[in-house]
């Protein structure tokens, strides 16, 4: 059964203690997906599996959106308050641009800046798997028609 991670990212929202596990879950995911795109041995079996495949790991691609959705809008929440403090303890010296570039460079902003770049790679890791699934589901396609066709003598071997 598969965690949702999303859940545990969230259930505290003071603490992302959680997230480095859940990064850590969805890179070896990642890898485990890599093995699903190479298209080997008989095409039936593979073809018969693809979509529960595509289904789970777009599953996970939704569950990382998910989470980096939440990361960005604690990442606003904290630009917003430090904005504001930065304006009102410096109102008279500070220009709203001012306070927005200090705002950007504050700990937590900066923080939660990283943690949302490092979940968008992954993201965009995953994004690259499903476009593997689709690329992988329409040379099955092919496959079939080759086999409609007549042609049924052909094995699929990766040089392993």
């Amino acid at each position: 059964m598969a965690i949702n991670w999303y859940n545990r990212v969230t259930d505290n929202p003071d603490d992302y203690s959680s997230l480095p596990d859940a990064v850590e879950y969805f890179e070896n995911q990642l890898e485990e997906a890599r093995d699903e795109i190479k298209i080997k041995g008989g095409f039936q079996r593979q073809a018969a599996e693809l979509p529960g495949i595509m289904e789970y790991r777009f599953s996970q691609l939704q569950e990382l959106d998910a989470i980096l959705e939440y990361l960005n809008m604690k990442r606003e929440r904290a630009h917003h308050k430090a904005f504001k403090m930065y304006l009102e303890a410096y109102s008279r010296s500070l220009t709203s641009r001012d306070a927005e570039r200090y705002a950007n460079a504050d700990d937590t902003v900066y923080e939660l800046s990283l943690l949302i770049n490092q979940v968008n790679l992954l993201k965009q890791k995953f994004v690259g798997i499903t476009k593997g699934l689709e690329s992988k589901h329409y040379q099955l396609g092919y496959l079939s028609r080759l086999k409609a066709a007549g042609l049924e003598d052909y094995i699929i071997d990766n040089g392993q």
